[in-house]
């Protein structure tokens, strides 16, 4: 009797620990978004030169700004009257008692016509910091309530961009966990057929989220890490997606245990035996992949690696705890209404998997060729994927008021309006300088900024500052080739004049992370090959293992970009997505083979090689198949929110995830591990003693 009650209050005190780590976690879900940065210059490395641009300005202005651009235009494409014209002028003053507007006679500028005398523009300087969406919506408001007849408005330009995001990403605190969880909450029902195992498993996910984002919330406010929407996100889908694939397997485990045991504490100290292995090699390969990003030069991939790795980590100290102690507290009823019994006979009957292992051990080679060509053909699409980055207002996917004035800027100013090129450069090159700038193609109207009331121009630390506009639309991939020209020109005409900008920092954002995934796709493939080498104890299978889930993550960026090109007609991707989509395709595909493996390397001890794949793929096809499923319906939540960065990362993982656990590991995997038999075991004691 004593030792029941000693048994009892573990769990008890387990789940009362959680209980605090979730009221501290959940009083920081409606805080977190104070501590989010979504400003694309803080993300860029100090030795970018539009960074250093950045930093230099401040030497002129005081302040950095991000320009916001209000823009009116006539409904029937006829001239902007005079009395239209007196109507705007008040304006001026309205948007500059607005707080967060910039102080100063040029923090708001306009009313300007455009040439055509069909538009009047507004240039806002909003003051650069957290507040600014807030700055920009309160500026919306404004101009909303003008009522000028005859003319449509709206708030553009990357304030007007920035605002659009934000709102975007607002989404994520409240649809998206809603839908993940519902989505998933689903699927459990239809595997377990139980109502209780869905609130089980979906409370040890939720426990790790609010355990996760407590430590994130405390890290981000001490700027420890940069935590941005994208990245907040993603925190919640992995965590949920995570939780629940590891929770799949340990019930699996827990059930046969059940099923051949009479104690459920017994069956539970079996369970934890045999999962703890390959759950926590699993949450290792995870976080220690998406720690590699911390080699990244772009802050805000820097920011995921920690903020991902802390929701694994979080994941696995749950299911790990919180879970065991709710199963050993329910026993067999957490299965009710279909409890499992101890098995007293045989079951002569095959299962689905054990039809499918036998298939794949009559006909190995067929096996695994036939999907290597399938793979290799979804590869195809793979040099389709364009990955050279889009303006940040083909971002937003849904309602923009400033996607949609973006369209009418260009109609009636020059492209770069209200977005100028900033150069700096040294005091005694400033003739030199202007007259590069007044010749070069996409440019026009470069301005010396001067001292106030004269035309001197400004020096500090013997630096000038000039602004020039570009002709093209300043987010567009014209301008990018411009910034490349004019710095290219500068290397050799004017080593020391720099080049920054709204669009100068859009091209290093790009440029800097396309140097991060040839960098860093290396080191988390040989990160994930030492711990798969170590868990298993050989070569062979790591390396197999490996070799497939690369094959797997460019068919199905193949795929995905036959998606995106033929039938979403998506403008292109953020370099990230690719990077972002290794990273999780790659650890999470390693996970499937991990389940997997681990069981064959368990089972082939005892039984042989041959007969190990055949029983590891039987028992472990359907958890694992039931897992690709719930992290994929988890990632493709993400594509609630309407941006293309997020709905493209769901899709490839989505798609990568069930191409993985529907064909790698059910197919190819145990394929070619049938065909080289026990050289897979390679050069560990297993080879040299086992037996085929």
């Amino acid at each position: 009797m004593k030792k029941n009650r000693i048994r009892l209050l573990l769990p008890i005190i387990v789940i009362f620990v959680w209980l605090g780590i979730s009221s501290l976690g959940g009083q920081t879900f409606a805080k977190i978004t104070n501590v989010e940065s979504n400003d694309q210059s803080s993300f860029l490395p100090k030795s970018a030169d539009s960074t250093k641009v950045a930093n230099k300005q401040l030497a002129f202005y005081n302040s950095t700004s991000i320009p916001a651009i209000v823009l009116f235009n006539s409904t029937d494409h006829s001239r902007i009257t005079a009395n239209q014209f007196q109507n705007l002028s008040p304006l001026v003053a309205t948007i500059k008692q607005i707080s967060g507007v910039q102080a100063g006679a040029d923090s708001v500028v306009g009313p300007v016509p455009s040439s055509d005398g069909q538009a009047a523009e507004f240039i806002v300087q909003v003051n650069a910091t957290t507040e600014a969406p807030q700055v920009v919506k309160n500026i919306q408001t404004a101009v909303d309530g003008t009522n000028i007849k005859g003319l449509d408005h709206y708030v553009t330009g990357p304030g007007g961009i920035l605002a659009d995001l934000f709102g975007a990403f607002s989404g994520i605190n409240g649809i998206l966990l809603y839908v993940a969880v519902g989505v998933v909450f689903l699927i459990l029902l239809f595997v377990y057929r139980s109502i209780i195992l869905p609130f089980i498993v979906l409370g040890a996910a939720m426990f790790a989220l609010t355990g996760a984002i407590f430590f994130v919330y405390e890290m981000a406010l001490h700027n420890v890490i940069k935590l941005n929407g994208q990245s907040q996100g993603i925190l919640s889908i992995l965590v949920i997606g995570a939780a629940t694939d590891y929770s799949l397997l340990m019930i699996a485990r827990y059930k046969e245990s059940l099923q051949k045991m009479d104690s459920k504490w017994d069956a539970m100290r079996t369970t934890l035996k045999f999962v703890v292995e390959p759950i926590a090699a699993s949450a290792a390969t995870v976080s220690l992949a998406l720690l590699c990003l911390l080699f990244s030069d772009l802050n805000s991939n820097k920011g995921l690696g920690p903020v991902g790795a802390i929701g694994i980590v979080f994941a696995f100290l749950s299911v790990m705890s919180f879970l065991p102690a709710l199963l050993v507290l329910f026993g067999r009823k957490a299965f009710w209404p279909m409890h499992p019994r101890k098995e007293t006979k045989l079951n002569s009957k095959k299962t689905f998997w054990e039809k499918v292992a036998s298939f794949v051990e009559d006909k190995p080679r067929a096996v695994w060729v036939s999907c290597f060509v399938l793979l290799a053909l979804f590869a195809i699409g793979l040099p389709q994927f364009k990955a050279s980055g889009t303006s940040q207002a083909s971002q937003i996917l849904g309602k923009s008021q400033a996607a949609d004035g973006e369209k009418i800027l260009v109609q009636h100013y020059p492209g770069g309006s209200g977005s100028p090129v900033i150069v700096i450069t040294p005091s005694n090159e400033i003739d030199h300088v202007v007259s590069i700038l007044n010749g070069f193609p996409g440019l026009i109207s470069p301005i010396v900024t001067t001292i106030p009331g004269t035309s001197s121009p400004l020096i500090k630390n013997n630096e000038a500052l000039i602004s020039v506009t570009l002709t093209s639309q300043a987010d567009s991939q014209i301008a990018n080739n411009t910034i490349t020209a004019l710095r290219k020109t500068f290397e050799k005409q004017s080593p020391q004049t720099l080049v920054g900008g709204s669009t100068a920092i859009a091209l290093d954002t790009q440029n800097t992370a396309r140097n991060d995934l040839k960098k860093i796709i290396p080191i988390v493939l040989l990160v994930i090959l030492v711990i798969l080498a170590l868990l298993l104890r050989a070569l062979t299978a790591p390396i197999l293992l490996i070799a497939s889930v690369i094959l797997s993550f460019a068919a199905s960026l193949g795929l995905s970009a036959l998606v995106f090109n033929h039938i979403f007609h998506f403008p292109g991707s953020d370099p990230s997505v690719p990077l972002f989509g290794f990273i999780f395709l790659v650890a999470l595909g390693v996970d499937y083979n991990i389940f997997l493996m681990t069981r064959v390397r368990e089972e082939s001890i005892s039984r042989g090689t041959h007969e190990g794949i055949f029983k590891g793929l039987s028992v472990t096809g359907g958890v694992i198949t039931s897992a690709g499923v719930v992290l994929a319906a988890t990632f493709a939540s993400l594509s609630v929110v309407p941006i293309l960065f997020l709905v493209q990362l769901a899709f490839i993982v989505a798609a990568g995830v069930l191409v993985d656990t529907i064909i790698v590991r059910s197919l190819l995997v145990p394929g070619l591990a049938e065909e080289i038999g026990k050289k897979i075991w390679w050069p560990s004691k297993l080879w040299k003693s086992g037996k085929d």
